[in-house]
């Protein structure tokens, strides 16, 4: 019986090929096909993941790294989608070229960002932007080729046996959303503490081609010419090639790249569970910087901050000190400067900074080997869950030496939530300090912390110092700039007592609202 079709209006595409001559049964094809797509869809949310934690970790603020490479890449595999209708015939060949090009862009990606970001980006004017437009640039590409995969996929799947679209985009589909699902969780699990970010996008790219050349020389060879199983067969092992030498010298890069960062006098370098600490100088006296995620958080001026955070808390009742961050030691030491300390409690997130601030030799002389005062303790914990099961009344002094508010995981440890608890762990009498960011560069931010603070219920005492080179979270630069603080209690507070170089501030913002956890206004 003969199928009665309608004529093919002008312009329509060709009608589509016979069934594909497969080396195995149809359902097992069809298995190797579903198979594939859900490694090559595992492979495409560990790019999108990787591009997003290096972005968020090289030019912080997660919220905006992560809406910049989602949006860009969801829009860029609607393009690709749009793109791959015109290599429907030519699928099988299609196909394992866009997946040689997937696994090349996705997996050199994160050492190309990161080369950008240490070689050019403290060069200024446009050059600083270099990471950002590459960060859009790879998106882009990456989004484009994950696009291009469906609409070639979908053809493939049905010259292997032809069933209704619905059917065979819901097969297609849930092996895509799978996989998904396995890379989302293979990234923060398995990838990132085992491998670290560049050598996972490197293995995930080589992972990315053997995958599509596997399925394309494999199972659909004889749709292949001669030529193009030998163009692809050579792209697929030239990859491959490019990626396994990439990871072999990653190391190498790696110290290179931190270099044309922190400068020659590398000491220390180390991923805790929580961030990447980074030393240098300290050695023959010398002076000591200490990077946080690539943010300088101690540098030759620090004792200028911690005093300016510490000291002012302290004229008043100071026997138990509570230090929320603070796990370099240096607030801890500023604080046991002053007679009548009995007790100076640390909640820190990270134990490995902790750790190197006890058996550094140039961190712990800095600190005056706070670590090994028996009235310092040390509890690991997140200062935000720690202090909703801390007792009441506990502390005469809280000092918050936490992360800028600027940063997005720090957004909570600024919120009126927070100070709410940092209020409720107060003695009568007792003050809580909090370091709010530079003044002058980020007025609003300064005003919207102690608007916070206030909003919890506390009387507060802004004041600043000026002339700071190396106080906390100012990426790499040295640039000489002030630094804001917000001094609070629950009773009206004296007229503040200030060592020269710290200034009062009373002008307001006006129109600044306290940031919530739910309505962040940093």
């Amino acid at each position: 019986m003969i199928e009665p079709y309608a004529p093919a209006p002008p312009g329509a595409p060709p009608p589509r090929r016979g069934p594909a001559r497969l080396p195995v049964r149809p359902d097992t094809g069809r298995f190797l096909v579903l198979t594939c797509v859900f490694v090559c869809a595992a492979c495409g949310l560990v790019y999108e993941l990787e591009l997003v934690a290096l972005a968020s970790y090289l030019m912080g603020d997660s919220v905006t790294q992560a809406s910049v490479v989602l949006s860009v890449m969801v829009f860029a595999m609607g393009i690709g989608s749009l793109a791959a209708k015109r290599l429907r015939r030519f699928a099988a060949a299609g196909f394992g070229a866009l997946e040689a090009a997937l696994a090349l862009v996705g997996g050199c990606s994160a050492m190309a960002l990161y080369a950008v970001f240490a070689w050019t980006g403290g060069w200024g004017g446009l050059w600083a932007d270099g990471p950002r437009v590459l960060l859009v640039a790879f998106s882009l590409a990456i989004g484009l080729l994950i696009g291009a995969e469906v609409p070639l996929l979908m053809e493939l799947i049905q010259r292997i046996r032809r069933q209704d679209a619905g059917g065979a985009v819901a097969d297609l589909f849930a092996a895509d959303y799978v996989g998904a699902l396995v890379g989302g969780l293979a990234f923060p699990f398995l990838l990132l503490p085992f491998f670290g970010q560049l050598t996972s996008s490197l293995l995930t790219g080589a992972v990315n081609v053997v995958a599509g050349g596997a399925l394309v020389l494999g199972l659909f060879r004889r749709d292949l010419s001669r030529r193009a199983r030998w163009a692809l067969l050579v792209a697929g092992v030239t990859v491959l090639g490019v990626l396994a030498s990439a990871a072999a010298l990653v190391d190498d890069f790696e110290r290179a790249a931190r270099q044309a960062v922190y400068g020659d006098e590398v000491r220390v370098a180390v991923r805790t569970g929580v961030q990447e600490v980074v030393l240098t100088g300290g050695s023959h006296g010398g002076p000591l910087d200490l990077y946080l995620d690539g943010r300088l958080r101690v540098g030759a001026d620090e004792r200028r901050y911690h005093e300016a955070l510490v000291h002012p808390a302290m004229n008043g009742p100071h026997a138990r000190v509570l230090v929320l961050g603070g796990g370099d030691g240096l607030a801890a030491r500023e604080a046991l400067t002053r007679p009548g300390v009995h007790r100076v409690d640390i909640v820190e997130l990270d134990p490995g900074l902790v750790r190197l601030a006890r058996t550094d030799p140039a961190l712990s002389r800095l600190n005056a080997h706070a670590y090994d005062d028996t009235r310092v303790h040390v509890v690991t914990a997140d200062a935000f869950h720690w202090l909703r099961g801390a007792r009441p009344a506990a502390y005469d002094v809280v000092l918050a030496d936490l992360p800028d508010p600027g940063i997005t995981e720090s957004t909570k440890l600024y919120s009126q939530e927070f100070y709410g608890l940092a209020r409720r762990v107060l003695a009568p009498g007792g003050r809580l300090a909090v370091h709010a960011g530079p003044v002058t560069g980020r007025r609003r931010d300064f005003w919207t912390v102690e608007a916070t603070v206030r909003a919890a219920g506390l009387h507060t005492a802004p004041y600043r110092v000026h002339g700071i080179p190396g106080g906390p979270d100012r990426g790499t630069s040295r640039a000489p700039q002030d630094w804001g603080f917000v001094l609070a209690a629950a009773a009206p507070l004296p007229p503040l007592r200030l060592e020269p170089g710290e200034r009062p501030l009373g002008t307001r913002v006006a129109g600044v609202r306290a940031s919530t956890l739910v309505h962040p206004r940093y």
